[in-house]
């Protein structure tokens, strides 16, 4: 066995060290580092790298999951692609929303590649009814006369000074089980973040509760 291998090998080993000590929970470094018997640096770096290739996620508390590529819900496999297509065509982050309790949490986030960008990582929580998604998933009754209306909701610096946002719902059979939202720096907006986006936001938020909808029938 040549020593190329063997570094191989022993790197396929703690990757599949830090998997068993995850399971289904989430750690710290040092939690896993413990769990694992390597030493904490080890650990930290190692499992980086696992974040870079979806084997691992780091959630809002720093702490890592397993990634994408294992426990990734129908909802996020649909969402996924189509939030990244309408970054690429906006230029701007999109993000799922879903609520828990009295409390919204970041599903999904396909960040700007501007740098100046509106980002939160994957597990954020914010409180309702903040924001344009927010509002939605609280369903606040002016959100959803814009809906309506519009097909969408906008937020001008309501959560963040400097920061809008147009949310559209994502619907399953008559019920929002999410919101699709495209957050941007007021610096970027022309006329404001509903009219400059708002069509693209409610037609993508649209397009993931259709597929979502044919994949449950299959």
């Amino acid at each position: 066995m040549t020593e190329s291998t063997t570094t191989s090998n022993r790197m396929l080993e703690r990757v599949a060290l830090v998997l068993d000590a995850l399971d289904d929970s989430s750690a710290s470094a040092s939690e896993l580092a413990r769990r694992t018997g390597l030493s904490v640096s080890t650990v930290h770096r190692l499992a980086l790298s696992m974040v870079d290739y979806g084997f691992l996620r780091r959630v809002a508390d720093g702490n890592f999951k397993l990634g994408q590529r294992f426990v990734r819900s129908a909802l996020e496999s649909i969402a996924l692609p189509i939030l990244t297509e309408l970054r690429n065509k906006t230029g701007e982050t999109s993000q799922l929303w879903i609520r828990r309790g009295d409390r919204r949490f970041c599903q999904i986030t396909v960040d700007s590649q501007h740098e100046l960008k509106a980002t939160l990582p994957v597990g954020s929580s914010l409180d309702l009814p903040n924001g344009s998604s927010g509002r939605l998933l609280t369903h606040d009754l002016e959100a959803l006369e814009s809906v309506a209306e519009h097909g969408w909701v906008e937020s001008v610096g309501r959560r963040t000074p400097g920061l809008g946002s147009v949310s559209a719902p994502v619907m399953l059979r008559d019920q929002m089980i999410a919101t699709l939202c495209l957050a941007v720096p007021l610096s970027r907006v022309t006329e404001s973040p509903g009219r400059d986006f708002g069509e693209s936001v409610a037609r993508a938020a649209l397009q993931i509760g259709t597929e979502l909808d044919m994949s449950k029938k299959l």
